[in-house]
């Protein structure tokens, strides 16, 4: 399915819903069209390319399933200064949307993220943590409505998010998300107290949001039949491009992509958009064979399997750093193009997107390791290739090259 749309600043682009014209001289009931919706995203201006920021925040959101005390330093003490890591981490939410709630709408800076499935931002019951940022007002809303539940969650450096939650009209890209549960934010841990994002918007699947039963937006996308297709399409556009990017409910837009979509089933046992990368190649050289992936529009970095990521780096000529992150070469010229082969087909990262921080003429890559069991795709992959999350009975991703 193709899309044309135009953006104006924050503006979405919606389908509209066409009636069927009357024949026989009989009224016809409307016929409505497939509905999709364009939200665009746009780049934080104060996203800091900090590659260990993006570590430590990683492992921090991904705690649980930390394997090894190696990059425990990123989400408590030891060698790395903690000051200095969440003073670079309050920048790390490279893109943000713009989401409406209530009646009448109050506009929020929201991070969307297909590695978490909480939909929550600050209100006017945070005080201190949340200063600086626009708060939910729930006396302003005609459509709210009082839950009480509270949630917290808590990450590896021992801060937390926490507040209680509400129902309330959600607005994305255009629609109206009725009776959707919010979380309303009491107390924001460090890693977004000073970043100007509001809040998140989780993408994953519900049997991961932080109090059970809760319905994330895209599963009320679908039961109120505000799309008539269960997937969103995500393009996230390069700075040396403008940035930005848009996400597209209900389908996807064919104009940002080359070729046809590759389908690749989805493992979502564990709550994320999880798949199989069968193998990663340098200038037709395998570094590795068969490794397990979830595709984390969250996350800023690709993050390997430790095995994983010290043969990519060994590949690279890369020196690891010991906090999660590989010094690399500044020189593009002098490095290939990294690929991996997914269900038969291969997506790459150019050699200019291997270098993703370079000090003065020091570089750090835009790989690295967090002591996980399973590999994350991040932007540095997404912005390389567009993905299509399916989210079905046997959900699936669909990607291609971008164009």
């Amino acid at each position: 399915m193709k899309i044309t749309a135009a953006f104006f600043g924050l503006a979405a682009a919606i389908a509209s819903v066409q009636a069927a014209p009357a024949t026989s001289g009989l009224a016809a009931a409307p016929l409505v069209q497939p509905k999709t919706y364009t939200l665009p995203v746009q780049v934080n201006p104060s996203f800091s390319r900090s590659a260990k920021a993006s570590v430590w925040k990683t492992a921090n959101k991904y705690q649980k399933y930390v394997q090894s005390k190696k990059t425990s330093v990123l989400a408590s003490t030891g060698s790395v200064n903690m000051t200095d890591v969440q003073n670079d981490v309050e920048c790390d939410h490279q893109y943000y949307g713009i989401v409406k709630v209530g009646t009448p709408p109050q506009s929020f800076k929201l991070d969307f993220d297909t590695g978490s499935s909480d939909l929550w931002f600050a209100s006017t019951l945070c005080s201190s943590t949340c200063s600086g940022k626009t708060k939910y007002d729930s006396s302003k809303s005609s459509t709210y409505k009082k839950d009480g539940r509270s949630w917290s969650i808590t990450y590896g450096d021992g801060s937390a998010s926490s507040g209680i939650l509400a129902t309330d009209t959600v607005n994305l890209g255009g629609f109206s998300i009725k009776s959707q549960t919010i979380e309303l934010a009491k107390k924001i841990s460090t890693s977004f107290s000073s970043d100007p994002i509001d809040g998140l918007l989780g993408l994953a699947f519900d049997s991961i949001t932080t109090v059970s039963g809760v319905k994330t937006p895209v599963d009320n996308l679908i039961s109120q039949k505000l799309i008539s297709k269960p997937q969103f399409g995500v393009f996230l556009g390069k700075q040396s491009n403008g940035g930005g990017g848009e996400y597209v409910f209900g389908g996807y837009d064919s104009t940002k992509f080359n070729g046809k979509l590759t389908t690749v089933p989805v493992d979502n046992s564990q709550g994320f958009w999880g798949i199989t990368v069968s193998s990663a190649t340098i200038n037709s050289r395998s570094v590795s064979s068969s490794f397990s992936a979830i595709i984390d529009t969250g996350t800023t970095l690709l993050l390997f399997t430790n095995s994983v990521a010290a043969k990519v780096a060994a590949a690279y000529g890369a020196t690891d750093n010991g906090d999660g992150t590989y010094a690399i070469s500044c020189d593009a010229s002098t490095l290939s193009p990294l690929s991996f082969k997914i269900n038969g087909a291969t997506f790459s990262i150019p050699a200019e997107d291997l270098i993703f921080e370079n000090d003065s003429g020091s570089c750090i890559a835009g790989f690295g390791y967090a002591s996980l069991p399973f590999a994350i795709l991040g932007d540095v992959f997404i912005k390389n290739n567009y993905v299509v999350f399916q989210q079905t009975s046997s959900p699936s991703v669909q990607i291609a090259s971008i164009a």
